[in-house]
């Protein structure tokens, strides 16, 4: 059976071949079809919903993934926040999220003026890439939890969930 991510972000495909070792993987380029800066977890969601949906309908002998970054405030504090979601057969829809930390205050100016986290991250930075690689999470934890360390958590929850109730 092959596995399907909805992303060519190779932080993203590294985290989905890290938790599905034992299948094949194949990294396709699919629509979140939501803003291109998720601002709450409902959008988040959504946009891994809809990457996990094109990409099992591409392949439907086998599951989709579907992974997205955004940010969410908690009364008046941004956060950041990640969602998965991995559909199946008869588009069975499982969804997880998982890590959120508190962004600074300055990220958030910037983020209200219209640009994406990862070009933040990179300005902030002084670096290249920062969503490629360590991602916000792993600048904002000094680098004890990775980008594709938070995105192999949430894959590590689809697959359990799918395996609980489908094998």
């Amino acid at each position: 059976m092959k596995v399907t991510i909805g992303s060519q972000n190779q932080t993203k495909v590294n985290a989905v071949r890290n938790v599905f070792n034992d299948y094949v993987v194949n990294a396709i380029h699919a629509s979140s079809r939501v803003s291109s800066q998720p601002s709450s977890d409902e959008e988040t969601m959504k946009g891994a919903i809809n990457r996990a949906l094109a990409s099992f309908h591409s392949n439907p002998d086998g599951i989709g993934i579907g992974l997205e970054g955004g940010v969410m405030y908690i009364d008046d504090q941004l956060f950041l926040c990640n969602w998965g979601a991995l559909v199946s057969r008869d588009d069975n829809i499982y969804t997880a999220s998982g890590a959120r930390i508190l962004l600074p205050k300055e990220i958030e100016d910037k983020l209200k003026s219209g640009m994406e986290l990862g070009d933040i991250m990179d300005d902030y930075t002084h670096q290249h890439g920062v969503r490629h690689n360590e991602g916000a999470i792993g600048i904002f934890t000094n680098l004890l939890v990775s980008r594709k360390d938070m995105f192999e958590h949430v894959v590590t929850l689809l697959r359990g969930q799918w395996e609980y109730w489908e094998k």
